[in-house]
């Protein structure tokens, strides 16, 4: 112990002198993490810049401009006359939606013929077209069923009669764990611990042959007492040390001020992010002790890590990837990190729902540090075989 403990101090002094080290695991993730809750500060995009073709020019279609005006994700911004001008002005990016109100919409809806009325969306704007769409198509359906209504009451018929046939069945809508569609809510967290498993590999990645680099791997021996699992067991602990620093900004800075996520479920968020730091510093340390050129195991590092986010299902569903991408994605520890802090976190589940997530993680630990051991070795090896040539030499 007393040997292992010696390694950790010796760890933190390396992490906080080296630019290497203390600039990827403390300076960048301050910086990373403020830049990533910043971005996302107005929470949901609002305002979203509209258009209105109205060929109709009668009460109804005014009526239903007046609505579209009153929805807090559109600003009507122009007035247009063609769908020509509709598709111009949404390539220059000056509108990101229009609707078209046919001519005689008014006199078809009152003679009770169909009338199509036409909304235009810039799909390759994925989000703020799906916006765009709920925001109108609920003043639409809002707005048939008022004209129905109205033509009902007219002929004698009593308001609730009329709205039980206007209007047969309501739709209640319960929106849980994320009710107001909050970008910072949503992304950040997801954008902060995907950032943490890259920074997490890569400072690790450098653990072990960087002490090639720094002509230090005879100081490491001699620490560790030429065993492999007291030099790779002190690292762990020293750079999870760091790592919960890193937790604390995290889950008691960055969180609470930008109000994020379930301040009750901090301490399963801590299980499953210790996990997952456990996982991140075993392939670090398993990419470490493979590859003794520092470049090679960073190129390594950063193919590994770098897709993790697209592949881990935040932003579209696993089961819709082709399988072997599936595949892929299940040797990322983020991915199964992703999972369960779902559950824990945004959720706030028992941890047992988690179980399988955990697992997983856990498995990533089993495999990557017996490895790595095995692995870094061979490089003791090489310096007590030369140790043992140069005492026969003298």
């Amino acid at each position: 112990m007393s040997t292992i403990g010696n390694i950790i101090i010796r760890e933190w002094k390396r992490i906080l002198s080296l630019k290497v080290f203390y600039l990827v695991m403390l300076v960048i993730p301050v910086i990373l993490f403020s830049f990533y809750a910043f971005i996302y500060q107005k929470h949901d995009a609002k305002h979203l810049a509209f258009a209105v073709w109205d060929e109709d020019q009668s009460t109804v279609s005014r009526q239903l401009t007046f609505l579209l005006g009153q929805q807090e994700a559109l600003q009507i911004t122009r007035r247009v006359f063609s769908e020509e001008e509709v598709r111009k002005l949404i390539q220059q990016g000056k509108i990101l939606g229009a609707i078209h109100f046919p001519k005689d919409l008014e006199k078809n809806i009152y003679k009770r013929h169909p009338s199509n009325v036409t909304l235009y969306t810039n799909a390759g704007s994925l989000v703020p077209a799906k916006l765009v769409y709920k925001a109108a198509a609920q003043v639409i359906i809002t707005g048939s069923t008022g004209i129905i209504l109205q033509k009902l009451e007219k002929t004698g018929m009593k308001a609730d009669r009329a709205m039980a046939i206007a209007n047969p069945i309501n739709l209640n809508t319960y929106q849980l764990y994320n009710p107001t569609y909050n970008y910072q809510e949503y992304l950040v967290p997801g954008l902060i611990t995907v950032g943490m498993q890259m920074i997490l590999i890569i400072s690790c990645m450098l653990a072990l042959n960087y002490e090639w680099v720094t002509g230090t791997m005879d100081e490491l021996y001699e620490c560790a007492n030429g065993s492999v699992i007291n030099a790779i067991v002190g690292k762990t602990f020293a750079h999870l040390a760091v790592s919960w620093i890193n937790f604390a900004l995290i889950a008691f800075i960055v969180f609470p001020f930008f109000d994020i996520g379930v301040g009750a479920a901090t301490g399963k968020f801590f299980v499953i992010y210790t996990l997952l730091s456990l996982a991140c510093i075993g392939i670090g340390m398993f990419i470490s002790a493979l590859f003794k050129d520092v470049m090679l195991s960073g190129d390594v590092a950063l193919f590994y890590t770098s897709p993790a986010f697209v592949f881990s299902g935040f932003t579209f569903p696993r089961w819709a990837m082709p399988w072997y991408d599936q595949y892929y994605a299940l040797i990322m520890p983020y991915t199964s990190f992703l999972d369960g802090f779902f559950k824990v976190y945004y959720m706030n589940l028992p941890m047992h729902y988690a179980l399988g997530d955990l697992k997983k993680l856990g498995l990533f630990c089993l495999v990557m540090f017996p490895t790595a051991i095995l692995l870094f070795q061979r490089q003791f090896n090489l310096i007590r075989d030369e140790r043992k040539i140069t005492t026969v030499a003298d």
